[in-house]
């Protein structure tokens, strides 16, 4: 009896059976969070803007009216990276952000986000809203909490 293929086999046209169950699963989760970036990616992009800079856009949004340090945003980023000083100078540039020096410590880098980076952030929200449920398909809450607790699981302690 031939063994079956799994969908992720099918997906990546992989003939041969993975070496293990977990390897399976890790290219599952990697090949998932390609699909569903590239998805977001295509709407995000659409208002100019590339999903790093989003995410750096919803993080400061998030903030309110104190700010955030610069230090901060690069720590709640979904995808880590190095340059978040280029990421803000760009958002600068085409005034969605502004960052002051913090008077009481100069070696801190407050930012806001600015009347039309607020603009873009609720005229994104409705597409991304739509996104995120395409993301998850139409699971249910009992599905979803069920996801969450997997996601966590797989990421365990952090990094």
């Amino acid at each position: 009896m031939k063994p079956t293929t799994s969908k992720i086999q099918s997906e990546i046209k992989q003939g041969r059976p993975f070496r293990t169950r977990r390897q399976e699963a890790a290219i599952a989760l990697l090949r998932t969070a390609d699909v569903v970036r590239r998805r977001m990616a295509r709407i995000i992009e659409a208002y100019g803007v590339t999903l790093q800079q989003y995410n750096v856009l919803r993080i400061i949004g998030g903030a309110g009216n104190d700010g955030i340090p610069t230090l901060d945003i690069a720590e709640r980023m979904i995808e880590r990276t190095p340059g978040i000083t280029r990421l803000l100078d760009r958002l600068e540039a085409r005034k969605l952000v502004r960052r002051v020096r913090c008077p009481s410590d100069r070696r801190q880098v407050l930012c806001w986000l600015t009347a039309p980076g607020q603009e873009l952030i609720r005229e994104m929200s409705g597409p991304i809203d739509k996104a995120d449920h395409i993301a998850v398909g139409d699971m249910g809450g009992v599905e979803l909490d069920q996801l969450i607790a997997l996601l966590d699981a797989v990421r365990g302690e952090g990094e």
